[in-house]
């Protein structure tokens, strides 16, 4: 156990030094000029069943403070529950920029739904030939200068992409465990000062906000390039790094998310639909995955017990440190998300779920119910009979 605490403190001082400081929460729009001339933005929206989220967020849309010209592009794919119309009558009633409500139809095989509407709602964007693409799920909204800065930042700073990490919400007790935790590991994975520098190879975006140059998205047949996608955001990034593009990432101060998960369950499957794909359904990465979030999360605290139990100092000092790191690596999430700080020394617990969660994931796709999302479960890319990819 001595040896085992010493490792995972030796894992906290990498992580703290070498990680890209993925801990720090001050990687937010970078510095912007507001153009001479505002180029022409198509907003495209994908959305399937959210007519209980559409009024705190299309209205957002609408309402864009934007100098130059812009649409919205919003992508029944398939809803049952009258989304497209429900869309069409906030148009009506808060006005702003104009709505386009289109309907694809049922994915092919190969294409994951969001992307095959999301692939409609370019093609629809297409013919107004903008210069920039605003990619959004259905579930954000957006503050009124929101595009404005993103079209600035990407401008100024020369991006194909600018995406920024929406602010989940973060009400209920499961909410407060669990969400900033989930941008957390996101950051830990893909760290947002390494995305941004030129000639680095990580590469990650948010598929809640994702500005993408119109010409970029061509060049890198987006979405064609990535129709299986499961993880789009992640894959569209590295699609466009892949051809030379440059990309930024980071926090949001102007862009948030309004859909709920009050109970565990809710964000049990908000993870577990994609844990084992970014895996990439490897058995292999998956026993890694949980050897090292065992390491790395639940040893520090069990160390500090069992050397307290057992009156191995040496032990507890250990594992005592190394849980101090990690708590301290925390809390600069839980400020960004205005959260108390008791909950930091709690990560353990959280990730234990997060563990669970991923091996869950593994274990549904082993059972065919992999990937399921609103009524769809996808393949695995290498399953998907015809693709060119």
């Amino acid at each position: 156990m001595t040896w085992t605490a010493a490792a995972s403190l030796a894992a906290w001082l990498w992580l703290l030094l070498c990680q890209g400081f993925f801990w720090r929460t001050d990687v937010r729009l970078p510095e912007r000029r507001e153009p001479d001339d505002w180029p022409h933005v198509c907003v495209v929206v994908p959305a399937r069943d959210e007519a209980a989220v559409l009024p705190a967020s299309l209205p957002s849309l609408l309402a864009q403070e934007y100098p130059g010209r812009a649409e919205v592009f919003l992508v029944d794919d398939g809803s049952s529950d009258g989304t497209g119309e429900l869309a069409r009558e906030l148009s009506r009633r808060y006005g702003g920029l104009p709505l386009t409500v289109g309907s694809p139809g049922e994915p092919p095989p190969g294409w994951t739904g969001k992307l095959w509407a999301v692939r409609h709602g370019i093609g629809l964007a297409r013919a107004r030939e903008p210069e920039y693409l605003l990619l959004t799920d259905a579930d954000i909204a957006h503050e009124p200068e929101s595009l404005r800065e993103l079209v600035a930042a990407a401008r100024t700073g020369g991006f194909d992409v600018v995406s920024q990490m929406a602010r989940l919400r973060v009400e209920s007790l499961w909410e407060r465990l669990v969400v900033p935790a989930f941008v957390y590991f996101f950051a830990q994975l893909y760290p947002f000062r390494r995305i941004g520098r030129r000639g680095s190879r990580t590469a990650a975006a948010a598929g809640g906000c994702v500005l993408l140059r119109a010409e970029t998205a061509e060049r890198a047949r987006i979405p064609d390039a990535i129709r299986h996608a499961v993880i789009d955001d992640v894959a569209l990034a590295r699609a466009v790094k892949g051809g030379g593009g440059h990309i930024w990432l980071g926090l949001a101060e102007r862009v948030d998310s309004v859909r709920p998960y009050p109970r565990l369950h809710d964000l049990w499957r908000m993870v577990s639909r994609s844990a084992y794909a970014q895996l990439r359904h490897s058995p292999f990465l998956l026993t890694g995955t949980v050897i090292g979030l065992a390491l790395v999360y639940l040893v520090p605290p069990v160390a500090l017990v069992v050397g307290l139990a057992a009156g191995g100092t040496t032990t507890a000092v250990l594992g005592g440190l190394a849980w101090l790191v990690m708590t301290g690596t925390y809390v600069p999430m839980l400020r960004y998300y205005r959260q108390p700080l008791w909950l930091a020394p709690l990560l353990p617990f959280t990730a234990f779920l997060y563990l669970l969660m991923t091996v869950d994931s593994a274990v549904q796709h082993h059972r065919g119910r992999g990937a399921a999302w609103k009524g769809r479960t996808y393949a695995r890319p290498d399953a998907v009979v015809g693709d060119e990819s």
